[in-house]
């Protein structure tokens, strides 16, 4: 399987507002745990961008997070939609590189975080969505716990796309994902 990590919409805007995104510092974290473990094998990180009115591109609230680490080589994608593939250069950068299995994390769960991990799927690149690297903002219907949860309960649970989801906490896709390569050599 060839990997790449996408990281969704993890911009100034989103972050650095009252209240911030459940468990925004704890999200960024595990962001940059997985981008680090990523580029130590040598997968490719797409950070990936909103554009809108209010939310132009170079702007302070369209700049990424400040905390996240961003390395030398990472790739980036402006978007103007929910969908990271929709009029974007996703799909042939991920084609340039062989991708065919996509680690993704970021903003917001409910938007465009679950309407990317349906589309990549669409498209048929197997998705491991981190359970704890995702996060949106309060809700009058729900929560975003709950929200949370109930993202990584149901996109696992699509099966018609003919790939497979997973949900998957950071610590446990980095050591599976180290296992299978030490087994691998």
């Amino acid at each position: 399987m060839k990997t790449a990590v996408l990281v969704i919409d993890v911009q100034r805007a989103f972050f650095e507002q009252e209240p911030p995104p459940y468990r925004a510092k704890a999200t960024i974290n595990n962001i940059n745990a997985v981008t680090e473990w990523a580029r130590a094998q040598r997968y490719p990180v797409v950070f990936i961008q909103h554009q809108r009115a209010g939310l132009e591109p170079g702007g302070d609230g369209w700049q990424l997070q400040l905390d996240l680490l961003v390395r030398h080589g990472d790739q980036f994608v402006q978007k103007s939609t929910p969908d990271s593939f929709q009029n974007t250069i996703l799909k042939p950068l991920l084609d340039q590189h062989g991708i065919n299995h996509l680690v993704i994390c970021g903003f917001a769960t409910e938007f465009c975080v679950d309407t990317t991990v349906r589309r990549a799927a669409a498209l048929g690149y197997s998705v491991d969505l981190v359970a704890d690297a995702h996060t949106t903002l309060d809700k009058a219907h729900a929560d975003a716990a709950c929200i949370r949860h109930h993202h990584n309960c149901t996109l696992p649970a699509i099966t018609s796309f003919g790939v497979t989801i997973r949900a998957v906490p950071t610590a446990q896709l980095v050591l599976t994902e180290q296992h299978l390569a030490t087994q691998a050599l």
